[in-house]
Parts: C-alpha cells; sequence; structure tokens
C-alpha cells in the first residue's frame, strides 16, 4: 500500500511540474520525436539501391572497418555482429546485407570525437555477404565486407 503511494505521489508531483511547461509551450513533444529516416536507403530492394540512396555506393574498401561476426550462423532469424571503424572522424556507420529482401539492416550516428563501435542484431534471409560501411566527417565513406553462412533462414520470403 505504501509503494502505492509513493508511485502515486511520485507521478503526481512530476505531473505537476511539467504541467505549466507544456502549457506554455516550453516542452514540445514533437521536439523529442526520432531523428529523420532515410526512407529510400531502407526500403530499397537491392543492395546496389540501396548504397546510392545512403551515399555511399563508390565506397573505397579499407581494413580500418572490423566486423567481428560468426562465419557460421545457425540460424539467420539473430546473427549478432559487432563493428568497430578505426576511420578518423567516423560520424556514421551503416550495416548491408546483400542478399535480404530489404539489405539495410541498421544506421549509428556518432558525434564528438568517439571511437565509433557497434553491436547488431541482424535477420539474415540466406549465406550473404555483411557489409559495414563508415562515412567520415569530410564525407567519404570506407567499407568492409563479412562473408557469414546460415544454415537455417531468418526473414526469407
Amino acid at each position: 500500500m505504501l509503494e502505492l503511494r509513493r508511485k502515486l505521489l511520485k507521478g503526481g508531483a512530476s505531473a505537476a511540474i511539467l504541467s505549466p511547461l507544456l502549457t506554455a509551450g516550453l516542452l514540445r513533444p514533437s521536439a523529442v520525436l526520432a531523428a529523420e529516416w532515410n526512407r529510400n536507403a531502407f526500403t530499397a530492394k537491392t543492395v546496389g539501391d540501396a548504397l546510392k540512396a545512403f551515399g555511399s555506393a563508390n565506397a573505397a574498401e579499407s581494413r580500418d572497418i572490423l566486423i567481428n561476426a560468426p562465419e557460421i550462423a545457425e540460424n539467420g532469424a539473430k546473427v549478432e555482429i559487432e563493428v568497430t571503424s578505426n576511420v578518423a572522424n567516423t560520424k556514421t556507420l551503416a550495416v548491408f546485407a546483400d542478399k535480404n529482401p530489404m539489405p539495410l539492416c541498421a544506421t549509428l550516428d556518432f558525434s564528438g570525437p568517439v571511437l565509433p563501435f557497434a553491436r547488431v542484431q541482424i535477420k539474415l534471409a540466406e549465406t550473404t555477404r555483411v557489409r559495414a560501411v563508415a562515412r567520415a566527417t569530410d564525407g567519404k565513406t570506407y567499407v568492409a565486407f563479412r562473408e557469414i553462412k546460415v544454415t537455417l533462414g531468418g526473414c526469407g520470403g
């Protein structure tokens, strides 16, 4: 009973503090929505179209991008990969699976001086080449590849 009372008091206090700010227009719910997304890249049906829409069709191959992924994935529905970029001033990492129905799997944006690292779980329709694309602050794009064999399909149709 005391726990319920505490939750109600805490929630009521938060509402009392936020209500005037919302009414005055100082807090706008639209300001906290997710960033714009690249619809054309995410809905592209071929890897070429996805790379073009993402702006990395002419990416240079680089050994500075490391992809840590299993050689053989027993289940394509859940394949965990890690991507690390040692490209100077990397601001965006993207993961593509060439033979997926929609090849662009993920994009991640970074700010400030960080070592870009991402661990993502993706679905793979079949044995395919996965590519990680890094975009630097100067606009140049770099790519690395990794072949992953899938024994049981994940998102095929």
